[in-house]
C-alpha cells in the first residue's frame, strides 16, 4: 500500500505547481483561494520559497512567479534528464517546418509541456514548459491518451471532459473513435479544440511497447495549405521515430 504524502512537502508542491501554470504568477490570496488553506498557513511557506529564490514577488502587484532557483532546477532537469538529444530533435523540426514543437506527458487528465522550441515565425502559437491543458482539447494530449485503454480513458474522465473551445470534443464515444485510428497509425490532429485560429497535430512516443510521451507541431490556420500539413506530418513521423531510437537515454521517466 502506498504511502500516504507529507502534508508540508505535498503543500510546497502544489504552491509551485499553481505559480508555475498561471504565467502572471499568483497573489498569495488567490493561492489561499485555489488551494482552500488559509493566507496565514501559506505564508510562512512562501516566505520560505522567496527567500530560497524558488519564487519571486512583484511589489507592485502582489504576484509571485517561479524565481532562479526554480530554473536552476529545471535546468538540471533538461541538461540530466536526457532532454538534451530530444531538443536537438525539436529544433530540427522546427528548422524544417518553420512552426513551434512541443513536447508533453500525461499528467492525469491534462498534458504537461516539458519542452518546447518556438517558431521564428511573427505570428505563432504562444505557450509555455509548464503549462497544463486538457488532454482531450489538444492534439498532442490526444497522442498521449491513445497509451491508455478505452477503459482507462472512460474513467479517467467519469466527471466529463473539459472544454476549452466551442469546437472541443467532450464526447467520449468521439475521443476514443480518434484514439483508435491514432493506435493505428494516424497523427494526432486538432482544429481550434484548444485555441482559436490554431491547429495542431502529434504523434505519441513509446518505449518498451508504451506511450511515455508526444510531440506536436502547432500553427495558424492561415498557414495549414496542404503542403505545408504534409510537411509538418513528415517532420512528425521522423521525430517520432529518431526519438524513439534513444531509447534508454531519456531516462527522466
Amino acid at each position: 500500500m502506498a504511502q500516504d504524502q507529507h502534508r508540508t512537502t505535498t503543500r510546497i508542491l502544489d504552491i509551485l505547481e499553481h505559480v508555475s501554470a498561471v504565467k502572471a504568477g499568483m497573489t498569495l490570496t488567490e493561492l489561499a483561494q485555489t488551494l482552500n488553506a488559509p493566507k496565514s498557513s501559506l505564508f510562512p511557506i512562501v516566505h520560505t520559497l522567496e527567500e530560497r529564490r524558488y519564487l519571486q514577488q512583484n511589489h507592485e502587484t502582489g504576484r509571485y512567479t517561479i524565481g532562479p532557483s526554480g530554473l536552476v532546477l529545471g535546468a538540471a532537469f533538461s541538461a540530466d534528464g536526457g532532454m538534451e538529444p530530444v531538443t536537438k530533435i525539436m529544433k530540427q523540426v522546427v528548422a524544417a517546418c518553420q512552426e513551434t514543437c512541443q513536447f508533453g506527458i500525461l499528467d492525469h487528465g491534462n498534458v504537461l509541456y516539458v519542452g518546447k522550441e518556438d517558431s521564428t515565425q511573427a505570428i505563432r502559437m504562444i505557450s509555455w514548459v509548464g503549462n497544463r491543458l486538457p488532454a482531450n482539447a489538444t492534439a498532442i494530449g490526444k497522442a498521449l491518451l491513445s497509451g491508455l485503454t478505452n477503459e482507462e480513458v472512460r474513467a479517467l474522465y467519469a466527471d466529463g471532459m473539459p472544454r476549452l473551445t466551442e469546437h472541443t470534443i467532450t464526447d467520449p464515444d468521439c475521443l476514443i473513435a480518434q484514439l483508435d485510428a491514432i493506435r493505428n497509425g494516424e497523427i494526432a490532429t486538432e482544429q481550434e479544440e484548444s485555441t482559436a485560429q490554431m491547429a495542431c497535430w502529434a504523434v505519441p512516443l513509446h518505449r518498451q511497447g508504451k506511450v511515455f510521451a508526444a510531440l506536436s507541431v502547432s500553427m495558424p490556420l492561415f498557414r495549414c495549405q496542404e503542403e505545408k500539413i504534409a510537411q509538418v506530418c513528415r517532420c512528425l513521423k521522423d521525430a517520432q521515430t529518431a526519438i524513439e531510437q534513444l531509447g534508454e537515454i531519456i531516462n527522466f521517466f
